[in-house]
């Protein structure tokens, strides 16, 4: 199995091209969004799919748009069990709003705490913020998108029983493949980013992931095969946590 859990979908200059391929190759994606308004143009062209599912999404680098879309989140949240992109960036680019971005992301863990909801989760240079917040509003289920922070926070993310998704970025720094070797493997999975993230000197389509496993398999010694089946296993632990008890 084919698993991306965080690819932009709605981005690509062709998205109806790239939704077709990607239910042709029969591969499972949780497409993100970075707006409500960006949710509600896609999920007609989703509602229908089992494997390729859209996700809701508030981008903390759109916080100029988060006060008026925000009724728009409310209004969506029970169409999907899938929240994202969501999160802080305290980036230099980020940073002009941080206060924005905490205000709408602790209003969006409220809204969503004891909700059977699986998060994916934007935390560039605030991943300590991120996690507090998490915790603080009771957050089951989060999956940490191409996490770049501090190794010491590894161990009190899985801790919380967070995930951490790899792309093939990830795998192309020595700083990117330290982070991964300190992953549990048990918390592991696989996205692309796309198409942010290039493979192959093009943007990174949905599933694109041959690179992470592989890259996986040589840092866990195991084979490509094993790699696919753990992630596989993995992902659905996630799912499960959606079923009622």
């Amino acid at each position: 199995m084919i698993i991306d859990t965080h690819c932009h979908i709605d981005l690509y200059p062709d998205p109806g091209e790239v939704l077709q391929d990607s239910i042709k190759a029969n591969t499972t994606v949780l497409a993100m969004t970075n707006l409500p308004s960006h949710f509600e143009m896609g999920y007609p062209h989703f509602k229908s799919l089992k494997k390729i599912r859209l996700a809701l999404g508030m981008h903390p680098l759109m916080a100029d748009s988060h006060k008026k879309e925000f009724d728009l989140f409310l209004n969506n949240i029970s169409k999907t069990s899938y929240v994202g992109e969501v999160g802080l960036d305290f980036s230099a680019e980020g940073m002009p709003t941080k206060d924005i971005q905490i205000y709408t992301f602790a209003k969006i863990l409220k809204v969503v705490s004891g909700q059977k909801k699986i998060l994916s989760i934007h935390s560039r240079q605030a991943e300590k913020e991120v996690l507090e917040l998490l915790v603080k509003y009771k957050i089951e289920n989060a999956i940490f998108h191409w996490y770049s922070g501090p190794l010491y926070l590894i161990e009190k993310i899985a801790h919380a029983g967070y995930y951490f998704s790899i792309n093939p970025a990830m795998t192309r720094s020595a700083s990117g493949r330290k982070i991964i070797s300190k992953i549990p493997k048990a918390l592991l999975l696989t996205e692309t980013d796309g198409p942010f993230v290039m493979e192959h000197n093009s943007p990174a389509r949905p599933g694109q992931v041959s690179s992470v496993i592989s890259c996986l398999a040589r840092l866990l010694l195991r084979s490509n095969k094993e790699i696919e089946e753990l992630i596989e296993m993995n992902f659905n632990s996630v799912i499960k946590r959606l079923r009622p008890y």
